[in-house]
């Protein structure tokens, strides 16, 4: 699993840097870690779109609030699935 950064979000477009030559495929699964109320959270998003040789946009799959830059993302490698 390659790990990113989260840096920028608009409404629920996520924005998240990966290491050289490690991006996610379009399509595959990316989880962003963060923390509520201090508990752990993990928002599920899917990989819309390469900016690119070191970046992806995702579109989450539930609501942003709660998120912020440098928060950590990894790469599932595989699409979702129901």
């Amino acid at each position: 699993m390659n790990t990113g950064k989260v840096v920028q979000i608009v409404g629920p477009v996520v924005d998240i840097e990966f290491p050289q030559g490690e991006l996610p495929r379009i399509l595959d699964a990316v989880r962003i870690k963060y923390k509520e109320d201090g508990q752990d959270k993990v928002l599920v998003a899917e990989v819309a779109q390469h900016l690119g040789d070191n970046a992806v946009r995702v579109i989450t799959l539930g609501a942003t609030t709660g998120l912020g830059k440098g928060l950590e993302a990894e790469g599932t490698g595989s699409p979702l699935t129901v």
